[in-house]
């Protein structure tokens, strides 16, 4: 039996809960490693004072539009490549890693160009104070430098994650993460660059993990193939954006809302902002367990729609829902606890620890809805169901939290502002369960 044979007898015969374990794991442990350095950055740059501390929290934002692009073209291919692995198209599943490596790789050069054009304005409009600005535009300058390699290596390991080989995308982000952690301190502290360091020590981490994860397909470690002769400009293109658009919306929305947050925040100061967004890391930190585990649940949704076992995607929809659950539930109480201890960790400043620990408190009581939100937005998603996947990615990150944030930060102030997402979290249960219940109804009737 063939490597291509022996992978989709895997994907479709092995036992659901296993098989999301297994695929699970190395997602965890890279999103925990990834966030680790997150946090450990966050730490590093809040000794160099509120403003530097808060020009993270501004940079952050902008990383997450190319997040966006990287995600957009790497979940679009990697649910079309599952789905054609699972229905033995190999030449086809290559046709769209090609077409959306190349595509993301020329975007992200183009935005690299357009940013830096506007520098100025950019970091101003990501929600810069007039203090945190200087710092913001040092460390985003690196960050752009190293774009279309931070865009492509999110690219290649939605690929590799979709494929069902995880843990090759593991070791790229690994080692990408713990060069980056070293690289902080070597730069920051050991050769005294401060804020420059950690902007250098991102952008060297992000070149060296993107060729790992590339040299994966160079080597023959995938069933999909990176080449410009599978290249396809027409609808191929098309079909990768229109599917990854949910992710795109997902995560561009995320960077809006991060920017609309900064900027309503530092009308309260930058304690304010540095208060807020060490809360977004420390809460995404706790959640990205449960995206994890989801993102094991994807290529095992994706592998066998196509294959047409949807008895499998359904078990595997609803074993995702309870083991997430189960895991926030615990780290949530942890986080509630020792709110106050965690805050002083990055920053330790009383307004800053005072406005944080409310804000982080009130976001875990609400992270028991998000596995049933983001279970249902992958499930759509990985099986090609566009429409519906754009939706609720729409209306949990923007359509609710916009609003929500703009009409509560102005009737309660900063406490409307600390519990804007939470209560967006809990409205947008009741779409998600809706079209939960559509989507298995229309599979049974089926």
């Amino acid at each position: 039996m063939n490597k291509f044979m022996t992978q989709l007898q895997r994907m479709t015969e092995t036992p659901v809960p296993k098989l999301i374990i297994s695929l699970s794991i190395p997602t965890i442990i890279s999103m925990l490693v990834t966030n680790v350095y997150n946090l450990v950055d966050t730490a590093f740059v809040g000794t160099l004072g509120n403003s530097a501390s808060g020009a993270v929290g501004i940079v952050f934002g902008f990383m997450a539009i190319l997040q966006a692009i990287g995600f957009m073209f790497g979940q679009g291919s990697g649910s079309i490549i599952s789905r054609k692995l699972g229905a033995q198209d190999s030449e086809g599943a290559s046709i769209v890693a090609s077409t959306g490596f190349i595509t993301a790789f020329a975007i992200s050069i183009v935005t690299e160009i357009i940013c830096f054009i506007f520098l100025d304005s950019l970091v101003m409009g990501l929600g810069s104070t007039t203090t945190i600005a200087p710092y913001a535009k040092t460390y985003i300058s690196f960050i752009l430098l190293a774009a279309p390699f931070t865009v492509t290596s999110f690219t290649l390991n939605n690929i590799l994650r979709y494929e069902g080989k995880a843990s090759l995308g593991m070791i790229g982000l690994l080692i990408g993460a713990v060069l980056n952690i070293c690289g902080d301190a070597i730069l920051m502290f050991g050769l005294h660059l401060g804020i420059a360091g950690a902007g250098i020590s991102t952008a060297v981490s992000q070149i060296i993990s993107f060729s790992i994860l590339f040299s994966m397909f160079l080597r023959g470690k995938t069933t999909s193939k990176i080449s410009l002769r599978y290249y396809r400009l027409q609808h191929v293109v098309l079909e990768i954006a229109t599917t990854g658009f949910p992710s795109m919306l997902r995560q561009g929305l995320n960077s809006f809302t991060t920017v609309l947050l900064n900027s309503e925040a530092s009308v309260y100061g930058d304690p304010a902002v540095a208060a807020m967004s060490i809360v977004s890391r420390i809460t995404f930190f706790t959640v990205s367990i449960a995206i994890g585990i989801g993102q094991g649940f994807q290529p095992v949704s994706g592998f066998n729609y196509g294959a047409g076992r949807f008895d499998r995607v359904k078990k595997g929809y609803f074993f995702t829902i309870m083991l997430s659950e189960c895991i926030l539930v615990i780290l949530g109480l942890i986080v509630f606890i020792f709110s106050g201890d965690l805050i002083s960790i990055f920053r330790n400043n009383e307004t800053v620890i005072e406005i944080g620990t409310r804000a982080l408190r009130l976001q875990c009581l609400i992270q028991v809805v998000m596995p049933i939100c983001m279970t249902t937005e992958m499930l759509f998603q990985s099986t090609g169901n566009k429409l519906f996947a754009t939706i609720l990615s729409a209306t949990r990150n923007g359509l609710l939290f916009i609003p929500t944030l703009l009409i509560l930060a102005r009737i309660r102030g900063l406490a409307g502002i600390q519990e804007a997402q939470p209560l967006a979290s809990l409205l947008s249960v009741i779409p998600t369960l809706f079209f939960a219940f559509w989507f298995f109804k229309k599979q049974l009737a089926e």
